[in-house]
Formats: C-alpha cells, sequence, structure tokens
C-alpha cells in the first residue's frame, strides 16, 4: 500500500492536466511568436538582408512559429491522453527530435548555400531562423510542461 501511494504521489507531477491546455497553449504560441518577431526585428537591423529574403520578412515567422507551436501543443495532447507512463518526460524526448528534425535543413543550407528555398539566404540569415527554430521549441517545452501539468 505504501508503494502505491509513493509511487502516485511521484507520478503526479508527470499527468498532464489537458484543462489547463485551453490557456497554456495559446500562452506558448503568443510567447513563441513574440520572441520570434523580436529575433526578428534584431536580425533584419543587424544582417540587413536583400528583399527577396522573405523568411525574415513578417508573416513567415508568425505563420510558421503559429503553426509549429499549435503541433507541439496537439502532440502534448496527444501524449497526455494515450501515455501511460511519464508523458512529460515523453514529449520532452519527441520536441527535442522535432526540434533536431527542424535543423537538419538550416544545417545542410549552410554547407551548400545554393540548396536554399530562398535566395539570399546567407549564414547569418540561416543562424537567425535556427534561432528562431530554439527559441520556439524552448518556449513550447517549458510553457507546456510547466503549465499543464498536474
Amino acid at each position: 500500500m505504501e508503494s502505491t501511494l509513493s509511487h502516485s504521489a511521484a507520478a503526479s507531477p508527470e499527468q498532464v492536466a489537458l484543462g489547463k491546455l485551453a490557456w497554456a497553449g495559446p500562452l506558448a504560441i503568443a510567447a513563441a511568436v513574440v520572441a520570434n518577431l523580436v529575433v526578428r526585428v534584431i536580425a533584419v537591423a543587424l544582417l540587413n538582408p536583400a528583399p527577396e529574403v522573405i523568411a525574415l520578412g513578417w508573416g513567415p515567422p508568425i505563420i510558421f512559429t503559429f503553426a509549429g507551436v499549435l503541433g507541439a501543443v496537439i502532440v502534448f495532447a496527444l501524449i497526455g491522453r494515450f501515455a501511460r507512463r511519464q508523458p512529460i518526460a515523453l514529449f520532452r524526448r519527441v520536441a527535442l527530435v522535432a526540434l533536431i528534425v527542424s535543423l537538419i535543413p538550416n544545417t545542410l543550407i549552410l554547407f551548400n548555400p545554393q540548396a536554399a528555398p530562398f535566395p539570399g539566404a546567407t549564414a547569418g540569415v540561416v543562424l537567425a531562423l535556427s534561432l528562431m527554430h530554439v527559441l520556439a521549441w524552448a518556449i513550447s517545452v517549458g510553457v507546456l510542461t510547466r503549465y499543464a501539468r498536474r
């Protein structure tokens, strides 16, 4: 009996409170969008990219950050609903893999700028975009695992 009580007490911080996603999800999305727009403003000011570098316009960081973090919220909810053990730890691992996969194209572009899907992909632009990926990941994982748990 004692081991059951201590096990459930230890496991409770690992449980996802799906009801809290109604505000934690939008908070994660808004915080990530704002953070990435700050990076965008700084990157444009420092790098002065060519006008054809659409990736550092206003729309793409907003749209792609919104979509990516919304995807993280959905995955978090699914893992929280269906994972039997340690859903938060599982989500952190899944999110880390997603971050690494999202950085592969940026890494390839650094080594071969001609492979970029947009013109003007300098190392600075690619590093700024990579920083946006890392920020969105850190904010998503931090907000969701901190504020949407029991």
